[in-house]
């Protein structure tokens, strides 16, 4: 079975009509994990399968824009009648359980335990579903921010999450098939300490010096197009570069 990656949403910060924030389903080895739960993309996702099917959730870091329609998963699963078979593990920075059951008003997590099972990521976090395996690193980001690896049967996927220039971001595209990469913003200002997002032009260079075969831009910010950010992107990178667009499906 191959590998392929649909696009749920890209928006940043907040969903746009028609464009939810950010959210994909990285499908592969007989494996489904919705990849990043950003406002809109729990709708998205039952247009391409039963939520209840899913193997896996991976959150990249808890700012809303990444992790809110976990809120939406979790009532479908245990109010909507998509309860899923056993519980479905949810990999995501420590404390993403807690934060789901303050919108419950619970002070304890144990009533999510029937339908999410959490499970904290944390620097070369490994995990193997089916044939499909996936491996977080910490990147460079204001709050904990993990980019993912998923590898299956020879095809590499890389998703930078949100991050800046890191050796880590580097080291998790090396050579992937595809590199799926946020490009938050148009340009760091003086004085703003370390970058802990990436221009067009800093996504470009890494993809370059990880040597990726194809790179994908995504979370285009709102000072950016998507069509400005892929072409910036391209020119560091030496290689015609894409965005990510709502609703596609591309093989790995």
């Amino acid at each position: 079975m191959p590998v392929t990656l649909t696009v749920l949403g890209t928006a940043s910060p907040h969903p746009l009509p028609g464009r939810p924030c950010s959210g994909y389903l990285l499908r592969g080895g007989g494996a489904e994990v919705w990849v990043d739960a950003g406002p809109g993309t729990f709708a998205e996702l039952q247009r391409h399968t039963d939520p209840a099917r899913l193997t896996a959730i991976w959150i990249s870091h808890l700012h809303a824009d990444h992790n809110a329609d976990l809120l939406a998963a979790a009532y479908a699963f245990a109010f909507g009648g998509m309860t899923p078979a056993v519980p479905v593990p949810v990999y995501a920075p420590e404390g993403c359980a807690h934060r789901l059951a303050g919108f419950f008003g619970r002070p304890d997590v144990d009533f999510l335990s029937g339908i999410l099972d959490f499970r904290a990521l944390h620097d070369g976090h490994t995990a193997q579903h089916w044939n499909l395996r996936l491996t977080s690193r910490a990147v460079a980001h204001d709050t904990e921010a993990y980019g993912l690896r998923a590898e299956c049967q020879g095809s590499v996927f890389a998703y930078s999450g949100d991050s800046g220039p890191c050796t880590a971001l580097t080291e998790l595209a090396t050579r992937a098939d595809v590199f799926l990469c946020a490009t938050d913003v148009d340009a760091h200002g003086e004085g703003e300490g370390e970058p802990v997002d990436l221009t067009p032009e800093e996504a470009g260079a890494v993809a370059r010096a990880a040597r990726v075969r194809e790179l994908v831009v995504t979370h285009v910010g709102p000072t950016l197009s998507r069509e400005s950010a892929a072409a910036r992107a391209g020119l560091a990178f030496g290689r015609s570069t894409d965005y990510a667009r709502e609703g596609d499906t591309r093989l790995v």
